[in-house]
């Protein structure tokens, strides 16, 4: 795909980072002058990918994550992967309320998050190899 614009980073799979991620995605997409709203929208499902990948990919045992947005015209592509163990049931875990890590007490809308405030959420994974992330939103007319 020929993006009119894009950006990609890879920073250490910690929560710390996960602020940065949502400031990175921002940034990038201010170019486009989004409302709050889908700023905000967009800030949280890069938000509760990341979180994913740190806390289920790698299980806060470090790796690296990387993001990508891209945009054409007033649609704009996010990605966020990472090389950790890999989802095993895609569909169980899109479930609303189903977390692997209930010990954790994590509330299991991660993915309901994402699918709510993106229009388009395909996850690509693959056991002890990872999991990729795409996500679509086509921003309001300028």
């Amino acid at each position: 795909m020929q993006y009119e614009n894009e950006a990609r980073v890879f920073f250490t799979a910690k929560s710390e980072n996960e602020g940065f991620a949502r400031l990175f995605a921002a940034g990038f997409l201010t170019q486009l002058d989004p409302t709050i709203s889908e700023m905000t929208d967009v800030k949280t499902a890069v938000s509760e990918a990341v979180t994913n990948a740190i806390i289920h990919g790698y299980e806060e045992k470090g790796g690296l994550v990387e993001l990508f947005c891209g945009y054409i015209g007033r649609k704009i592509y996010i990605e966020i992967a990472d090389t950790g163990k890999g989802i095993e049931n895609i569909e169980r875990a899109r479930e609303p309320l189903y977390t692997s890590k209930p010990e954790m007490e994590r509330s299991g809308m991660g993915f309901t998050i994402m699918e709510t405030f993106m229009e388009k959420v395909r996850i690509e994974s693959c056991i002890g190899a990872g999991t990729r992330i795409f996500m679509e939103k086509t921003l309001a007319k300028e």
